[in-house]
């Protein structure tokens, strides 16, 4: 097989080749392929050999690429191997492909019961053909099920099926399924029966049928529902759990909040067990956010997206078939973030066309949220509106449509997301999915169900009807089965019906399959007659797709591959010399290629050398020109050859590009472009008419001739028609070249001729005309046309204003009227006189009644007198190419209510705000708000207002009754608002993040958890499970508060806890660690110890526990226990032994344990060093010179240090000599020995005097005398007659002797011969050099020589063999000139414009044989000229051009935003590094004004530009240009922002004194004012301000304890704070004890007063303090201080005291006298006398007292007067907090138990999320979570008839200014004291203080 191919096009190559092909014999057979190839290659079919030509049976279509063979009739005869050749100019290729002709079928018997069916109509011999398909089916289980197909096609196919791709025997038994032949009819037909349906049985049914001519296939889905479950008979039985109990606790999965969580179950059995999903109980049915499906392994899937906390819970799937069932659970849990929603999203329902509202709320107005539908992101435009109203997120979805149903979702920082369902209500109830993925030769099924059963939709792809037989649907299901899916099939599938449609993207993913192997056995046969034949054979193993064979080849010397052709079938491939574009060795590779890749090439061995011959492919044809034009001859050979050019027979010189014919005018061009030779005859005259044009090379000669005829004039330029736009006032230039000069012609403009004028110039120079408008006008607009002679040439002028800019609106207007109102639309331009256009809805606005349109200056308005509801819309004033968009809506004044169109509902949990809104379209229009039917009446908590045309209603603190439907009624019009209130979900109060403890073996670790509500039941779980109660784990629960206690922690116990509210988690991390292991002994953690060497050494470590592991470590590194080194461990002791240590065992030997460390600093003695060998010094050592030396000894220890010297020097490493230390072995190394080298060589070891040391004597030889130069042994010299012969050699030293010989004979220097010494340089010199001096000469000396072979004779003629080549390059590219010298050691001269040229480091001059060349680096513009090489007598030239480089901006301007005084820097990166001034600056277009505070400057690459000190006259648009390149910036200057420069300072006092607080600002002279929790402070006798330059004071005097408050200074946008703090000054005794003397059973009362009223004192006696109890009661009175000490008896005689801080009064003393016995009182009668004391008495003591003994009562009335309820302990005025903190005011009052109430700007507060009330014996505490700037205000404590107030201040730190302080005044009363009188003889119930009582004999 032959093929050639050539450089110049591509040889042919078969795109599809022809299939095999098998008809039935009669009947049609047609075999296709495309073929490619340039030129278009020529098509043959051949048959044996034969080439078939065209007849009544056999015909070749084509249609472009497309070739056919069209075999009518066929005859067994026509059957085998047909062959499709394509040949051209560049190759050949071939396909072959075989027709098998099959004998007709016999005829078949007629059956007897039926006739036989009568093939289809049109189905002759083919493929098979479904003529119908399955049907897709919905049945119930346990139903039976028939599918049926009917395929046409002959022969007959073969019909099976199918069941998700596998065998239905590999998936069900034989007994649950049959195939049957299908119904009587046209074609094949089969039909499958499924025997009682199983849940299992649904998926895609596919039928296959095959036959000889190919395969087809149709698909259907079955879908097995599981039938509806019946009502139990008896009502009263309860329902049979869908699931058994969990046998055992389930699997615990946490995901986050707005992740997807999926659950995977793999179940196996036979027959395939039915698959059921549960939550809590319940089945699952797939929806929006559940998906249920089955994986490409086998797997069942249930994929929950976006979870949300609705959907925890404990997730089940069973599994069930006839053999059993099985349970797999998990329980889901999901773990919400600390940012939350403060109102999620809500399921919305809107109808198709329509629009759908979805709203949120989110913590703080300034959190940015972004919507997705799904995982697409949602970006404001028409169709998706959004809006954002402080908290409130909405969007609003228009115009809905199927494909608008999904899922939603807000998402804010964090990734926190909100998820609602949007269903979109239509014909259509469930949409396609967005896409379907699906690999290649997978099924592919879509499902849609629409509202309406039975309804005809249409399914497409790409806009184009899929077939029928892919279709089915059944009731309300409709589907689309795609069996087997190719990448044709990928694509935007639609299902439409009527104007509802749904859209999904199907994409088809590829099987990644392997390259083929490469061919094997590649060899390459050089052959006969200029070819090569290549084999090979086929690759190991074959691949199982078609492939072919790639042959390519490559020149020898080049790096190109270039494709000879492909060919199908491995072999034999003669590739002739014609294949091959020039004479050359060429190299051959081979490849596999199929539809799968390509395989890794085969190079065949060796390289063959071949020649092309040149043929003519395109001769030369008869040229017809016009006078004066050029005249083109050319021509296309096979291949690249040299030829020849004749003119009327004459030779033109082809050598130069250029040339002259004779002494005529006539010029030429011989140019050669590859295969292409052309010859230019420029400017031809008539005299030259039948010239004759000849062309000759080897093998090829052609020839044609010249016509000349009378030129025409006719237009050059421009050839078509010109479209000029042009701005007014700028220059405009027409242009019409002619092929004549000064050939005359006219200008019209719009068909009439122009008249010249100041305004319209005509001008023509030689061949131009030119039309010149000056300075063009819009009137100057129009059509223009240069006419001459019947030639035309047009211009269509353009002249516009400048661009018209819009100044305002620059955003969307939107307009609000109402019937009737006048509405006004304005709209600014930039341009007084610009042109404006108005628009509405598309069609331009016409003035009339009803609209008017005014001008005025640059403004422009659109007013519409009285607006009417149809003259709404959407309105558009348009100025030149910017548009202003406003869109009016009016409404009808009789429909009041604007917002909300529809019902709202309103979620809200209790204390929350809750704000309805209600929109009017009139401002004065009045509303009443009803609940329930009932006017609403405002309170503090429920607040109605009003602002513009919107109308609110408020409920600050919403609570559970305020629930209901809420209606803002106006006229007859209302809306409705139904409000919903919740409790607030569980919230854990602490802790608020994440707690991590650390606790070491057996301690003791409290995991402690408070809720917000006490009765909230929480779980616990330990790394994801669930934690059970044991004695090693104990949960408490105390009222809010919930525990987990390890009483003894242990390692293991360690991991992350989790407590679970249910809304709210808190998360502990718990890290147990092992006690700590300590090294008992020894006790110093450092040792030095010292061994004999070699000796036993033992290391010794007692640890603490027994059981701590230890690592030995010597010098860093863990050692290994081993027979030198033995680790041993007993008992709490660890060893490590060294049984023979060595000195090299010495060093730092360390014993770790986990947490200490011991070291032992080990030392070996070792015996003093000695020479081991040899005993005796060494003799002397005689080298010669160059020879190396080694000196060598041997030391009896290896790391001992040794000392050389030479001759008594010490010996360093350097100048020739190198010391080594190998072992115990001591080197010195002579690399080169010489003279300087010997000597006497010492090796001492150590320093000290008298070590060992060993000495080597080393004697150098005098060098020989060597030749240097010339160093080959003989060299070849040429002289010339009569110059002088001068032959030269060089010696390795001066005054070696030397002898010359000629042809044997010795010479001497005498006569002609003269015998030259200079130093080391011997010279032969003869004079006058005749041809008998040649031959052959000899330079002896004693140890070298040289030959020189002389000849003398004439130089060869020198000439230049090749011409130089012109060259164009770019500026800072290499030139290089090249050409060829003979012969090749001739002299050449190299000049540039003349000037010859000096190599230098931008001229290069190289030599490589006979080749030179000139290489200019880098070159510039001024380097362009003429480069001229001269050698000898001849010369060549040529031009070298320097093309500039670009400059181009490789890092452009960046827009700069700088503040007034700062330095900017602008800056570019250029492409490469320009000249001084290759770049302008400029401003606003204009260069920049000369300016001291502007600069540029340079650093390579890269330019800059530095304002210094920039003021606001400098923002505008800066630019960078070059002449290529152009970048702006914008530099934005903002005014000088107030910055503090030293911030105020917290300030510390004492009660009484002064404080000094100080800032500085960066700038002068600003005014700012001081204020002292947010009241403004005025100078004044105790208040001082002063501002000295940038500084500010302030100096306050006098202060007192209510001063106390936050300090701020404030100046325009600037806030600064500091805290002052005024301190009690200490507590002293104003008023002391004094000494008391009392009767025994009498009240002893000590007093004493204070300083300050709120103080702790300590009372004691004797030394020792006192506790209160039933007989001693301490009280507090204000300032005064009591002891009371009741019913006195003698053991309370003694000294007591008083102790307030560091002040003490007393001791006083107490003395307590016997009472006296005598009484004057007349006797009592004998008796009992009883007494009741009751102490501690509170008011609810109060009551009847009654005493009853037997018969006889007594009864008193018991009053108690409540002591008023006092502030002890107030909360500071002024509170400062950050934004995100907690806030906590807390009180004391006089008495545990006591009320307070807190409240907010006059509102009570209530416990809840926000605000906690806490109380605590008589401590009573506010504490405000999360702080928000909306926290700020004025709070009150109320106690009894007290109060206390505290002003709340909330920064936020991340603004740089902070909001201003509201001034604010305080109700201050005063403190009110009061003090209860003192009783000694009262009463109190007790309260769990127990009870006395005393009975007495009278």
């Amino acid at each position: 097989m032959k093929a050639g191919s050539g450089d110049q096009g591509s040889p042919p190559c078969f795109l599809r080749f022809p299939r095999p092909v098998r008809v039935v014999s009669g009947a049609e057979a047609e075999l296709k392929c495309v073929v490619l190839g340039e030129p278009p290659p020529i098509v043959v079919w051949e048959k044996g050999g034969q080439q078939l030509a065209a007849s009544d049976r056999l015909s070749f279509p084509v249609d472009g690429a497309e070739h056919c063979l069209l075999l009518s009739g066929a005859l067994p005869t026509d059957a085998g191997v047909y062959v499709c050749r394509a040949r051209n100019s560049a190759g050949e290729a071939y396909a072959a492909a075989a027709v098998t002709v099959l004998e007709p079928p016999a005829p078949e018997p007629e059956p007897q019961l039926a006739e036989r069916p009568l093939p289809p109509p049109g189905a002759g011999e083919g493929a098979p053909v479904f003529l119908t398909g399955p049907r897709s089916q919905w049945v119930l289980r346990g139903a039976e099920v028939v599918l049926e197909c009917q395929v046409g096609g002959l022969p007959a196919p073969t019909l099976y099926w199918e069941k998700d791709g596998m065998a239905l025997d590999e998936v069900w038994d034989s007994s649950h399924f049959s195939l049957e032949p299908g119904r009587a009819g046209a074609g094949a037909s089969l039909a499958l029966r499924i025997l009682a349906a199983r849940l299992p049985d649904s998926g895609v049914y596919v039928c296959h049928a095959r036959n000889a001519h190919g395969h087809a296939r149709a698909g259907a889905l079955l879908q097995v529902q599981q039938p509806p479950e019946s009502p139990p008979e008896d009502p009263d039985e309860a329902p049979t759990p869908v699931v058994e109990p969990l046998k055992c606790a389930p699997k615990t999965f946490w995901v986050n909040e707005g992740k997807h969580a999926k659950f995977r179950c793999y179940v196996m059995g036979k027959p395939e067990p039915e698959i059921e999903w549960h939550w809590e109980g319940r089945p699952l049915l797939p929806d929006r956010r559940r998906l249920m499906y089955r994986d490409r392994d086998g797997g069942f899937v249930l994929k929950v997206l976006y979870c949300q906390a609705k959907d925890r819970g404990l997730y089940v799937c069973a599994a069930r078939n006839s053999a059993g069932q099985t349970l797999s659970a998990v329980q889901l849990h999901v773990k919400e973030p600390r940012l939350r929603f403060s109102r999620p999203l809500q399921d919305v329902e809107g109808r198709e066309h329509g629009i759908a509202v979805l709203e949120c709320k989110v913590p703080n107005s300034r959190i940015p949220t972004a919507w997705f539908r799904e995982d697409q992101r949602l970006l404001p435009c028409r169709k998706y509106e959004q809006i954002e109203e402080g908290t409130v997120r909405r969007l609003i979805i228009h115009r809905l449509k199927a494909d608008d149903d999904g899922v939603y979702l807000c998402e804010m920082r964090g990734r926190v997301r909100t998820v609602a369902n949007v269903t979109v209500k239509g014909p259509i109830l469930k949409r396609l999915p967005r896409k379907l993925d699906v690999f290649e030769g997978e099924n592919a099924v879509l499902l849609v169900e629409t509202r309406e059963a039975g309804v005809e939709g249409r399914w497409s792809r790409d806009g184009e009807d899929l077939p029928a037989t892919c279709q089915s649907s059944s009731g309300h299901m409709h589907a689309l089965v795609l069996p087997g899916v190719t990448r044709e099939d990928a694509g935007e599938v639609t299902f439409s019906l009527g104007n509802s449609r749904t859209t999904t993207l199907l994409r088809v993913k590829c099987i990644k399959h392997s390259p083929p192997g490469p061919p094997v056995l590649a060899e390459m046969f050089k052959g006969h007659r200029n070819t090569v034949l290549l084999t090979w054979k086929p690759p190991d193993p074959t691949p199982e797709t078609a492939f072919i064979y790639r042959l390519e080849r490559q020149e020898v010397g080049s790096e190109d591959w270039v494709q000879c052709f492909s060919i199908e079938k491995a072999g034999a491939v003669e590739v002739p010399g014609d294949c091959v574009p020039t004479e050359g060795d060429y190299r051959f590779r081979v490849c596999t290629v199929s539809e799968h890749g390509r395989s890794p090439h085969v190079v065949f061995h060796g390289s063959a050398h071949l020649v092309p011959t040149a043929r003519l492919v395109a001769g030369l044809e008869e040229v017809q020109v016009y006078d004066g034009e050029d005249a083109v001859f050319s021509l296309d050979l096979s291949t690249v050859i040299q030829g020849t050019w004749f003119l009327n027979g004459e030779e033109l010189k082809s050598n130069e590009p250029e040339g002259q014919v004779g002494p005529g005018p006539l010029r030429y061009r011989v140019e050669q472009r590859g295969l292409q030779h052309r010859l230019i005859l420029q400017a031809v005259r008539h005299q030259d008419s039948g010239a004759l044009i000849g062309f000759s090379c080897p093998g090829v000669q052609d020839s044609a001739a010249l016509t000349i005829q009378e030129s025409p004039v006719h237009i050059l330029s421009p050839q078509d028609k010109v479209s000029l736009t042009f701005t007014t006032s700028d220059r405009v230039v027409l242009t019409c070249e002619l092929s004549r000069v000064d050939f005359p012609a006219s200008w019209y403009k719009d068909g009439q001729q122009v008249e010249e004028s100041e305004s319209l110039v005509v001008k023509m120079d030689g061949r131009k005309h030119r039309l010149i408008l000056p300075e063009a006008q819009v009137q100057d607009s129009g059509e223009f046309e240069c006419r001459t002679e019947g030639v035309s040439a047009f211009f269509s002028v353009t002249v516009q204003d400048p661009p018209v800019h819009i100044v305002a609106p620059r955003e969307h207007v939107f307009v609000h009227a109402i019937t009737s109102e006048c509405v006004m639309l304005t709209c600014e331009v930039d341009r007084e006189d610009a042109p404006v256009h108005w628009f509405k809805d598309g069609q331009e606005v016409e003035e009339s009644d009803f609209v008017l349109l005014e001008s005025e200056g640059p403004h422009h308005r659109l007013v519409l007198p009285s607006a009417q509801p149809s003259i709404g819309g959407e309105f558009q004033c348009v100025a030149g190419d910017e548009r202003a968009y406003f869109t009016v809506t009016i409404t009808d004044v009789s429909s009041w209510i604007v917002y909300p169109s529809g019902k709202v509902y309103v979620a809200a949990v209790r204390l929350e705000r809750v704000v309805l809104t209600c929109e009017l379209c009139r401002p004065w229009a009045e509303v009443r708000w009803t609940k329930d039917g009932e006017e609403v009446v405002e309170s503090p908590t429920l607040l109605l207002q009003k602002e513009d045309t919107v109308r609110r209603l408020v409920l600050p603190a919403v609570q559970l009754e305020d629930s209901g439907e809420y209606l803002c009624e106006i006229d007859d019009e209302s809306a409705s608002f139904t409000v919903t209130v919740t409790e607030p979900p569980v919230r854990i109060l602490y802790p608020r993040d994440e707690v991590t403890l650390v606790a070491v073996s057996l301690e003791c670790v409290v995991l402690m958890c408070e809720l917000s509500r006490e009765d909230a039941p929480v779980r616990w779980y330990k790394d994801g499970l669930e934690v059970e109660e044991s004695e090693a784990l104990v949960l408490e629960s105390d009222g809010p508060r919930r525990r987990l206690v390890l009483p003894a922690a242990q390692p293991q116990d360690g991991g992350e806890f989790v407590c679970d509210a249910g809304d709210d988690s808190a998360f502990f991390t718990v890290t147990v660690t092992a006690p700590p292991e300590r090294i008992v002994h020894p006790a110093a953690r450092s040792l030095d110890l010292q061994f004999r060497a070699p000796g036993r050494v033992e290391l010794r470590c007692e640890v603490a526990p027994a059981g701590s592991q230890v690592r030995w470590y010597k010098d860093g590194l863990e050692v290994e226990a081993s027979e030198a080194l033995q680790l041993g461990a007993e008992g709490p002791t660890r060893t490590l032994t060294l049984p023979h240590a060595q000195p090299e065992d010495a060093g730092e030997y360390v014993c770790e344990t986990r947490d200490e460390a011991v070291t032992f600093n080990v030392s070996l003695a070792e015996p003093p060093v000695q020479f081991l060998a040899p005993e005796a010094a060494p003799g002397p050592l005689c080298v010669a010179p160059g020879e190396p030396v080694v000196l060598s000894c041997e030391l009896s220890r290896a790391g001992a240090l040794v000392f050389w010297s030479h001759n008594g020097k010490p010996v360093q490493t350097g100048e020739g000599l190198e010391l080594r230390a190998e072992g115990p072995r001591r080197v010195l190394c002579i690399r080169a020995a010489d003279l300087a080298h010997a000597g006497l060589y010492t090796c001492q070891c150590g320093a000290a005097p008298g070590a060992p040391s060993l000495s080597f004597t080393v004697q150098v030889a005098e060098p020989p005398v060597r030749v240097v130069a010339p160093e080959a042994a003989q060299t070849r010299v040429r002289s010339t007659p009569g110059g002088d012969l001068e032959l030269a050699v060089r010696l390795s030293g001066p005054g070696g002797p030397v002898r010359w010989y000629k042809d044997g004979e010795r010479l001497a220097s005498q006569g002609r011969v003269q015998l030259e010494q200079d130093g080391a340089r011997q010279v032969l010199r003869v004079r006058g050099a005749r041809s008998r001096d040649a031959g052959e000469y000899l330079c002896d000396t004693p140890q070298d020589s040289r030959i020189f072979l002389v000849s003398v004779e004439e130089p060869p003629l020198v000439k230049l063999v090749s011409e130089l080549t012109p060259l164009t390059v770019h500026e800072g590219d290499d030139a290089t000139f090249r050409c060829e010298v003979s012969p090749p050691d001739a002299d050449i001269t190299w000049l540039r414009n003349g000037v010859v040229i000096t190599p230098g480091p931008q001229l290069e001059t190289t030599q490589n044989g006979s080749s030179r060349t000139l290489t200019v680096r880098s070159c510039r513009l001024e380097d362009a000229g003429t480069v001229t090489a001269r050698a000898g007598g001849t010369s060549t030239s040529a031009r070298l051009h320097v093309r500039e480089t670009e400059l181009l901006f490789l890092r452009r301007l960046q827009d700069v935003r700088a503040e007034e005084g700062q330095d900017v820097c602008l800056e570019v990166e250029t492409g490469r590094v320009g000249a001084a001034g290759a770049v302008r600056w400029v401003r606003g277009g204009a260069p920049l004004p000369p300016d001291s505070r502007l600069s540029t400057a340079q650093d390579g690459h890269v330019f800059r530009l530095f304002i210094h000190s920039v003021v606001l006259a400098d923002q505008g648009t800066y630019g960078c240009e070059s002449h290529h390149d152009r970048t702006l910036a914008r530099l934005s200057v903002r005014p000088k922002q107030l910055r503090v420069l030293r911030p105020l300072e917290d300030v510390t006092i004492i009660e009484g004194g002064n404080a000094t607080f100080q800032l500085e600002l960066s700038q002068e002279g600003v005014t700012g004012e001081w204020a002292r929790g947010g009241v403004r402070l005025q100078p004044g006798p105790k208040c001082q301000i002063q501002a000295e330059g940038p500084t500010h004071h302030l100096v306050l005097s006098g202060l007192g304890l209510a001063d106390s408050g936050c300090i701020s200074f404030t100046a325009d946008t600037l806030r600064c704070a500091a805290r002052l703090t005024v301190r009690e000054a200490p507590v002293t005794i104003v008023r002391g004890l004094q000494d008391l003397e009392v009767t025994e059973g009498d009240t002893a009362t000590f007093e004493c007063a204070l300083s300050q009223a709120l103080a702790d004192v300590t009372w004691e006696k004797d030394g020792q303090p006192l506790t209160p109890s039933a007989r001693l009661r301490l009280q507090a009175l204000g300032t005064r201080r009591l002891l009371q000490l009741r019913r006195c008896s003698p053991l309370d005689a003694g000294t007591y005291s008083c102790v307030v801080g560091m002040a003490r009064t007393g001791p006083v003393h107490l003395v307590v006298r016997e009472a006296a016995l005598a009484s004057l009182a007349p006797p009592i009668p004998p008796g009992k006398k009883h007494i009741l004391v009751l102490s501690e008495l509170r008011a609810e003591d109060a009551g009847e007292v009654r005493f009853q003994a037997g018969p006889a009562q007594s009864v008193a009335q018991l009053e108690v007067e409540a002591l008023p309820l006092q502030m002890r302990r107030r909360p500071p005025r002024e509170k400062t907090v950050l934004v995100g903190r907690r806030a906590v005011l807390e009180v004391t009052v006089s008495r545990p138990g006591g009320q307070v109430c807190w409240l907010r700007e006059g509102a009570e507060l209530c416990p809840g999320d926000k605000y906690q009330l806490r109380s605590h014996g008589p401590t009573h505490s506010l504490v405000i979570h999360d702080v928000r700037p909306e926290d700020q205000g004025t709070y009150c404590c109320r106690a009894g008839q007290d109060s206390a107030y505290t002003r709340l201040l909330v920064e936020d730190p991340a603004q740089s200014s902070t909001l201003h302080p509201i001034p604010c005044h305080y109700p201050w009363a005063g403190d009110l004291q009061r003090t209860g009188d003192q009783r000694e003889d009262h009463c109190s119930l007790p309260h769990g203080q127990g009870q006395e009582a005393l009975d007495e004999s009278g």
